[in-house]
């Protein structure tokens, strides 16, 4: 059996293993977009993080994985039988061939069934194989663009819809997607890279130490494999517990209000398009709450979740330098930092309605920049606002000048 590179093995690439293990903790993150120059390990941390996710049980002779527990009702091989005892294997990782075709991927009709027993019967494709693991998309700026949609629109829905040759078809696709890049080769259309959840930028290291260690490492396990993996089992062991651990715990973790009005004005300050970033943003910061033994999501989680989330969503010019300018995060963190506490606020907050709406029979609350009656509107046609202040060095946060401290 082929033997994987230990994840915990690999030298420096700590976004690029934290976005990755947020990803494993919570499907919800959206998937990791990694972009960086060849042979920086790309594919190398993709294929050991595999190796250390959950193992999962499913329905015996079930080609779409389902879970015992909870099958698929719609499910092409049901109906199960909820008797049958689950059979327990591996996280599946499945990588998707550039040159792939619209059916290797979604799945087609099955031509031998057809032709030998004459009946319609479906053949699954790479996204049935991937459901309940890793589908992993290497140089995904070359894939055709439709097969992008096809591949986004399945890990967004966590559903696969097929509909070809008189064959419909709906099956669960649930997975972590993970795509790499080299941006010298090409770069994804804006509305394509958004759909990803989170994104690094991966760069070799010019520190001689680091590089000498990295070689060090690789050569020795290519001369053992085993050996080598032996020597890291006891770490290994240990991230596959924490992050089984960080997923049973993600579910209850709280969000506070303040945090999330946090997350809103940090997406809004880098004046991203839409409310993906958000959303993404707050399930990010859940699950690296989650990660890190907490049952509320704290500021640190927010930043860290940030960091990763809005680097590829920020408006910027062509030449500009990717990545994200983290003394305007502080100061972002630091606006709303001030106006409220971490405790999580009520589930009802006072003044507000059943919904979570304002109570019609209460005046609306007097946010940040309104306690003279006047909001943001207002200060922006005073030529006051936000924006404005930042320009001219007189953000909120320029007066505090506190900055956090990025996760470890």
């Amino acid at each position: 059996m082929m033997v994987a590179y230990p994840f915990s093995a690999v030298v420096g690439l700590d976004d690029l293993k934290l976005a990755l293990v947020l990803n494993a903790v919570s499907p919800r993150v959206g998937g990791v977009l990694v972009r960086g120059e060849k042979g920086t390990a790309k594919s190398t941390i993709v294929r050991a993080l595999a190796a250390q996710l959950p193992a999962v049980v499913v329905v015996p002779g079930c080609r779409f994985a389902c879970d015992p527990a909870a099958p698929d009702p719609d499910c092409p091989d049901g109906p199960h039988d909820p008797a049958a005892e689950g059979v327990r294997r591996p996280a599946a990782l499945v990588e998707l061939p550039v040159g792939a075709s619209e059916d290797r991927l979604a799945g087609s009709l099955d031509v031998e069934r057809a032709l030998t027993e004459g009946v319609k019967a479906f053949e699954p494709g790479l996204l049935a194989a991937a459901h309940r693991g890793v589908l992993y998309v290497d140089e995904v700026n070359l894939l055709h663009d439709h097969l992008v949609d096809l591949l986004l629109d399945a890990a967004a829905l966590g559903t696969c819809y097929v509909e070809r040759e008189s064959v419909s078809v709906r099956h669960a696709a649930r997975f972590l997607l993970v795509g790499t890049m080299n941006p010298e080769e090409g770069e994804l259309r804006p509305q394509l890279l958004d759909r990803f959840g989170l994104t690094v930028e991966v760069r070799a290291s010019r520190d001689p130490g680091e590089r000498a260690e990295v070689v060090r490492r690789r050569l020795a396990f290519d001369a053992d494999p085993h050996a080598f993996a032996a020597r890291w089992a006891a770490e290994e062991s240990a991230l596959a517990e924490r992050i089984a651990a960080a997923r049973t715990r993600v579910a209850g973790v709280r969000l506070p209000d303040a945090r999330l009005r946090q997350i809103a004005e940090v997406c809004a300050g880098f004046e991203v398009d839409g409310l993906r970033a958000d959303l993404v943003t707050a399930n990010a910061a859940v699950a690296h709450a989650a990660w890190r033994g907490r049952d509320a999501v704290t500021v640190e989680d927010v930043r860290a979740a940030a960091r990763l989330s809005l680097p590829h969503r920020r408006r910027r010019d062509p030449f500009d330098a990717p990545g994200l300018d983290e003394s305007l995060l502080d100061e972002l963190l630091d606006r709303t930092s001030g106006d409220e506490g971490d405790e999580d606020p009520e589930d009802d907050p006072p003044g507000r309605g059943p919904e979570g709406g304002q109570d019609p029979d209460r005046p609306q609350d007097a946010g940040p920049g309104q306690e003279n009656g006047r909001g943001d509107s207002q200060e922006q046609e005073d030529g006051r606002g936000d924006s404005r202040e930042q320009k001219n060095g007189r953000g909120d946060s320029g007066a505090r000048g506190s900055h956090y401290p990025e996760p470890a």
